[in-house]
């Protein structure tokens, strides 16, 4: 089965097996535990930030920086299609109180004149602007990444309204690998940020959140308080330990491997993709041209030992991985290719 639904299917190498079986663990509540100390060690500073926390998942390390930075009412300005509006069950309602001021666009990407007309004027009876979130990148725009100098200036001019941005870096090494800078640069601008180890990097489970260390310590009780203490984490630690320090050389590929399929899948019948948002390693393709809905057009590729979802009646989403190289690649796309025939 070759599977393209999402890069968190990745399973841990070997390699992450045997430090994960040697780990040496302790107590992670009482921050004891010393392998998950060196990895927020190490994420802290691969993000030129002062500290870090580990938890169990991308959803919790966003929820926990939107429940400190901003105040029960407030609102969240965010991009319409984003990860924490869409996809985390109701959570800045629900943990902070707090509703989401969205933004639509045609690429994911805000600039500063978007948010700045999403700020709610100083008057009391309108709930109060708490935190700008952006997302890099996009996932449900395609893996759109976001200019430099888009989000830095976003951030400036946030901070001078004394407004926080928190970023939303699940996939942040896939844009440090499209732009070609380090990811400590993306970062810096932010108030704080969310990295996933459990997607391109290929680990089996957990995110980093990091920010200031005072903003950190705060983060730590807020994760207890959201059921994420996780005693002897090390375990788990000692395989994102690897996913940080070895993987990020491993997107390439997978960016490599989404740029031919979406070549490719351009001149199949009926299906279009459009190639300027092919960025990362994401690929999103229309397949009403052959007739057929995504639904079923997915249905068939199962049949054929393909898995790749749906994300509406129209449209399929292919993501990269380590765990499927470029002759996976190519008979995922073959499958395709046959669906598409098959529908005319």
């Amino acid at each position: 089965m070759i599977d393209l639904r999402s890069d968190t299917v990745t399973r841990p190498t070997p390699e992450m097996r045997r430090a994960m079986a040697e780990a040496e663990v302790g107590d992670d509540v009482y921050r004891e535990d010393p392998t998950v100390n060196r990895l927020e060690e190490l994420a802290a500073a691969t993000l030129g930030k002062e500290a870090a926390v580990f938890v169990p998942s991308g959803t919790m390390g966003n929820q926990i920086a939107i429940k400190l930075h901003t105040k029960p009412g407030q609102e969240v300005i965010c991009e319409e299609r984003s990860h924490i509006f869409n996809f985390e069950m109701g959570d800045m309602a629900a943990i902070s109180g707090c509703q989401a001021r969205t933004i639509p666009t045609s690429d994911g990407l805000l600039c500063w004149d978007q948010v700045r007309e999403r700020l709610r004027p100083d008057i009391y009876y309108y709930s109060r602007t708490g935190l700008v979130a952006l997302e890099n990148t996009h996932n449900m725009a395609g893996g759109t990444v976001s200019p430099l100098a888009a989000a830095g200036e976003i951030c400036e001019r946030a901070h001078e309204r004394g407004l926080p941005v928190h970023l939303d870096g699940a996939r942040i090494f896939n844009a440090a690998e499209y732009l070609g800078c380090p990811v400590r640069e993306i970062a810096a601008p932010f108030d704080s940020a969310m990295f996933c180890l459990s997607k391109g990097l290929g680990a089996p489970v957990g995110s980093l959140l990091v920010g200031r260390r005072k903003f950190i310590e705060e983060a730590v009780r807020v994760r207890k308080m959201l059921g994420g203490g996780m005693r002897q984490a090390g375990v788990l630690a000692a395989a994102g330990l690897i996913a940080l320090e070895k993987h990020p050389a491993k997107l390439a590929e997978d960016h490599r491997n989404a740029g031919f399929l979406a070549e490719s899948l351009c001149k199949l019948p009926g299906v279009r993709v459009e190639l300027a948002k092919v960025q990362t390693n994401i690929v999103m393709f229309d397949v009403s041209g052959t007739g057929l809905g995504a639904g079923e057009f997915s249905s068939r590729l199962k049949q054929r030992n393909v898995l790749i979802n749906p994300i509406n009646d129209r449209q399929l989403r292919i993501v990269t991985h380590s765990d499927v190289d470029r002759s996976g690649c190519e008979q995922a796309l073959a499958a395709i290719a046959e669906v598409a025939a098959s529908a005319a």
